[in-house]
């Protein structure tokens, strides 16, 4: 009895250190972040996604309790958490282009409250459902999960830490957020420049005409069908920036490109 309880111990100390990088970028990627997925199902898919890819690797017989298993962990909750928030600058880049898109519209007013984000515009919220929904298309969620399996090779417990450089990459892809933002928000707000423009000639020629009456309305419904005949531009911008955003990880961990 007492060996089959030291192998269960043993078991678990090594099924432990793939599981902690696996849940903590569940934690903080897209779509498996979202409060759609309750804690049961998080608990449940990692799991999953551990026993899948335990098999594939051998592990380091590491005692959680000790000064080096204790800093071991915080190394896999550091690697997986950060793989997952290099994505949300994506997310986080669709959100500051809606925000843009909506100001010149006139409907930064409109806001929706989205759970994982609080207070967003609704074109912020348009344009998150069709990001997730390109994400999901493309195999965004398997091309993650390939790269957390093959981060453990590039990446060994107990073996590698994350470098200085890597770090330096984040910091530098994090730029992307507004970079991002205004490559999509960029062709739908020079256009409304160009009406504000043309409304403000208006206002000088007729003094008495209403503005507000008639360009907020005007904006709007041009902002409305600018965004709809650009919506291929768009989404292909956004799938740039998912493909963009997988590249820049695979240099942070170190698994090569393919």
């Amino acid at each position: 009895m007492n060996v089959l309880a030291a192998d269960i111990i043993e078991k678990f100390y090594l099924f432990l250190w793939p599981m902690l990088r696996i849940s903590a970028m569940m934690l903080t990627a897209p779509v498996l972040a979202n409060n759609a997925f309750n804690r049961r199902s998080r608990i449940l898919l990692a799991l999953a996604l551990t026993w899948l890819i335990y098999p594939l690797h051998s592990w380091p017989m590491l005692d959680p309790t000790s000064a080096q298993g204790l800093a071991e962990a915080f190394n896999q909750i550091l690697t997986g958490a950060l793989m997952g928030l290099m994505l949300q600058v994506v997310v986080a880049a669709l959100v500051v282009g809606g925000q843009a898109i909506s100001a010149s519209m006139g409907l930064s007013m409109a806001n929706l409250m989205d759970p994982n984000l609080g207070n967003v515009p609704v074109i912020a919220q348009f344009l998150i459902v069709i990001g997730i929904l390109i994400f999901v298309g493309f195999g965004g969620h398997a091309i993650l999960i390939g790269i957390v399996s093959e981060s453990f090779n590039s990446l060994p417990i107990g073996q590698a830490l994350l470098s200085q450089n890597a770090f330096g990459q984040v910091l530098r892809w994090s730029s992307m957020m507004f970079l991002g933002a205004v490559l999509m928000a960029l062709p739908i707000m020079i256009t409304l420049l160009f009406i504000n423009m043309g409304l403000g000639v208006v206002t000088r020629a007729a003094p008495s005409l209403n503005i507000f009456a008639v360009g907020f309305p005007a904006l709007i419904l041009a902002g409305l069908l600018i965004l709809l005949i650009s919506m291929e531009s768009v989404g292909g911008r956004i799938e740039w920036l998912w493909m963009q955003g997988f590249s820049h990880l695979r240099d942070v961990v170190g698994v090569p490109h393919g």
